[in-house]
């Protein structure tokens, strides 16, 4: 089978696992069957392609989950009732897909939990990637999904799903990057498009907006020795200027139905770091205003301490600092952006303790390592007596 065809299995495995759940199948059982429809597959469709590849998959999957369900004999009474139905024959245009989104999202899972099943029922990678994209052993991994699919074999698709989760599920996802053989990042990027092209909801597109300007700065994050590079630093010549363009346009078109939530923000202020030729030319002040906007939305320490860094480049250093006092000081970065403000304020002996002190808590080495080499430069600096 080609890169194609596998590709195509991809798309079409969600879709098919819908189906099933749709038709009566309970989560594990149908995500069981539905793996056996696509080693089938594999196996004939090179020789023997079908002329409708969904509908041969939910016919073979359909009929693998009877075969099971007939051979227990707890299962008799679904049996009885799954048997009522017909036979699939041509499979109507219909999207059940985005069910598995709100399923595989469901409340009654952990965060970590719901981004695993994520990956597996809709995006439709292996526990093996999963398990590597999460540096975790894939016997780890697979019973995490398999608690994950006892879980929500439970739950009824009988009511509208909460959209906020699923965006937040992706998110986490994206905020993962990257690790193993699977460009997490990506991966979410892609999912959110399906999500985008099924849900009319401007707050997804707000969340594809958001992943996309961000994406787009991804080459220039990191040094060739992987150091960790500042936004002010960033060779901007490296961001990728198609994918700011469309999440440019995506993000006004999500605007521009005046229901504004927080991916939104968060995207536009993401836009406006896109948008600046140079750090220097970047515009504060609306940045300020977004965080603004963000911070009403959410009510979040995070959103007011990055808020404190922004105020901090519009209206000088003393004003981030008497904005970033308001705060709890063990808010995760506090440190680091109060060194920052006091390097930018001139108290250089205050940001290189408060450097180095940010660099104890780090929880990413990348992160770590960055703050101690600002610790240190700072040091240097003083020592020369500069």
């Amino acid at each position: 089978m080609d890169a194609m065809d596998e590709a195509r299995l991809r798309v079409l495995t969600p879709e098919v696992l819908a189906a099933l759940v749709r038709r009566g199948a309970d989560f594990a059982a149908a995500e069981d069957a539905v793996q056996e429809a696509l080693l089938e597959a594999v196996r004939t469709w090179p020789a023997d392609p079908p002329r409708d590849p969904k509908g041969w998959l939910i016919t073979v999957a359909w009929r693998r989950f009877l075969d099971a369900a007939r051979s227990e004999a707890s299962r008799r009474r679904r049996e009885d009732q799954v048997e009522e139905q017909p036979e699939p024959g041509p499979v109507p245009d219909v999207d059940d897909s985005l069910q598995l989104y709100f399923l595989c999202a469901h409340p009654s899972l952990t965060p970590a939990s719901a981004v695993a099943l994520t990956l597996r029922a809709v995006g439709g990678l292996t526990t093996r990637q999963i398990a590597q994209a999460y540096l975790v052993p894939e016997a780890t991994m697979a019973q995490r999904i398999s608690r994950a699919k006892r879980t929500v074999s439970k739950v009824r698709l009988d009511r509208p799903g909460d959209p906020a989760t699923v965006l937040r599920v992706l998110y986490l996802v994206f905020n993962e990057g990257y690790s193993g053989d699977v460009d997490l990042a990506a991966e979410a990027i892609r999912l959110t498009r399906q999500l985008a092209a099924r849900i009319d909801d401007p707050e997804v597109s707000g969340l594809l907006a958001l992943m996309l300007l961000h994406h787009a700065r991804r080459a220039g994050r990191t040094a060739p020795d992987g150091s960790l590079v500042p936004l002010a630093e960033q060779d901007r010549t490296r961001w990728d200027t198609a994918l700011i363009h469309e999440g440019v346009t995506v993000l006004q078109a999500a605007l521009a139905r005046d229901r504004l939530g927080e991916f939104q923000a968060q995207a536009a202020i993401a836009a406006l770091h896109a948008d600046a030729p140079t750090a220097e030319e970047t515009d504060w002040v609306q940045i300020v205003e977004w965080y603004d906007e963000l911070a009403a939305l959410t009510d979040s320490p995070v959103v007011r301490l990055n808020r404190a860094v922004a105020v901090g480049e519009a209206d000088g250093p003393r004003a981030g600092l008497a904005a970033l006092a308001a705060l709890d000081d063990t808010l995760p970065r506090h440190t680091a952006v109060a060194a920052y403000l006091h390097e930018r304020s001139g108290d250089l002996p205050a940001a290189a303790r408060l450097y180095a002190q940010a660099a104890a808590k780090a929880g990413a080495v990348a992160e770590r390592d960055h703050l101690v080499r600002q610790a240190a430069r700072l040091n240097t600096l003083l020592r020369e007596g500069r």
